[in-house]
């Protein structure tokens, strides 16, 4: 039994749509399946609204999906606080909220909701206490890839929608049809979605060269300029198609987050970047390859090897090394196409792998799910 609080999520949109897209799920779910009362306040308006079209790049107050946004300007326009506050991905809260928390005379708990990573130290930082100047206490809640860490965001009627899907040729091939797609016999359908890649002009080559035809889906997105650079285009968009060899290409409109995942479900194979596409291309069960966010000192290197440690238990090893090359290839920007000729060769068992990593994930827990039962946990300690 979830103990209704107030929910105030601030979220600073740093990285196109990933720090909004993981919050705004976050947000709707927290509303739809824990009856929590959510504000999520956001700094970038415009870029919320490509993500929901529902949603106004203007008005200051609205709601959706029975989510109070707020936007979350320069200039703060003072709210009481909420019982828990999430403070986003080290966005910073308003001065003058923190204030107002400290001034409230009421238990507030306010939790640092970090980037998602499976490096080994996640798991004894997770849910660690961090006692503030002004006497408030914070804690850091790790999303993660373990049952000891605060897990991944899924909706609970997730897997269910997926398979239906998965398993009705039919309403594949309508959503394929409104993006104007229509799937070939015996045609390998990919997706991509990825940061601007130097390792993409390679992958097309070998798309294009394969013996078996291969439809390639691009939504809108930073990895278009390479696209066009390797159709010998000045640019690509939204409803072009093209045709090179055995690859077919198809610039995609940009989705909201349903019907990304009705992409990533139709797939055989997903590139994706970032943090959100991540987490709903493995919910996807097909294999995929991750471009992380590159970082100045090469740190992004462990995180990406770490995930891929838990990943790769128990596939084959040929299977895994060929899941590694790749995945290595695609992020040090070379190699690439070669590194692919021998992943699609262990193909079957990355693809029972995917599937058997989207179970061991539902049995450790959902983000929601797991604020929800540490804010009730924390309010008995609490209480005594």
């Amino acid at each position: 039994m979830s103990v209704k609080a107030k929910w105030d999520i601030f979220c600073a949109v740093v990285d196109n749509f990933g720090d909004i897209g993981v919050t705004w799920r976050l947000a709707r779910q927290l509303v739809a399946e824990h009856g929590q009362p959510v504000r999520l306040w956001v700094d970038d308006l415009e870029t919320f609204a490509r993500l929901c079209p529902a949603a106004s790049a203007h008005d200051q107050q609205q709601t959706i999906d029975g989510v109070e946004v707020r936007h979350w300007s320069k200039t703060w326009p003072g709210a009481e606080p909420a019982d828990v506050v999430i403070e986003a991905f080290a966005c910073n809260l308003p001065q003058a909220y923190i204030n107002a928390m400290a001034a409230s005379g009421r238990r507030v708990l306010w939790l640092n909701l970090e980037y998602l990573s499976a490096e080994d130290w996640i798991i004894g930082c997770h849910a660690l206490p961090s006692l503030q100047a002004n006497g408030l206490q914070k804690y850091f809640f790790f999303p993660g890839f373990e049952a000891d860490t605060g897990g991944l965001i899924r909706e609970s009627d997730l897997m269910q929608r997926r398979a239906r899907f998965q398993a009705d040729p039919l309403q594949q091939a309508e959503f394929l049809a409104a993006l104007g797609v229509e799937r070939q016999p015996e045609a390998r359908l990919l997706s991509l979605f990825a940061y601007e890649n130097p390792a993409v002009a390679g992958w097309l080559d070998a798309l294009a060269g394969d013996t078996r035809l291969n439809q390639l889906l691009v939504p809108e997105g930073r990895v278009l300029g390479d696209v066009a650079a390797w159709l010998g285009m000045p640019s690509v968009q939204a409803g072009d198609h093209y045709q090179r060899g055995s690859l077919q290409i198809s610039i995609v409109p940009f989705m909201t987050q349903d019907e990304y995942d009705l992409l990533l479900w139709s797939c055989d194979f997903n590139a994706v970047r970032g943090e959100e596409s991540f987490i709903r291309a493995q919910w996807a069960g097909r294999p995929l390859v991750w471009h992380i966010y590159p970082q100045e000192d090469d740190a992004h290197w462990d995180k990406l090897n770490a995930f891929l440690d838990l990943y790769v238990h128990g596939l084959p090893p040929a299977a895994e090394q060929a899941l590694r090359g790749f995945w290595r290839a695609w992020n040090a920007g070379e190699g690439a196409g070669d590194a692919w000729s021998v992943l699609l060769s262990e193909y079957p068992a990355l693809l029972g792998r995917a599937e058997g990593w989207t179970h061991e994930q539902v049995a450790n827990g959902d983000l929601a799910g797991k604020l929800v039962f540490f804010y009730a946990d924390w309010l008995r300690a609490v209480h005594g």
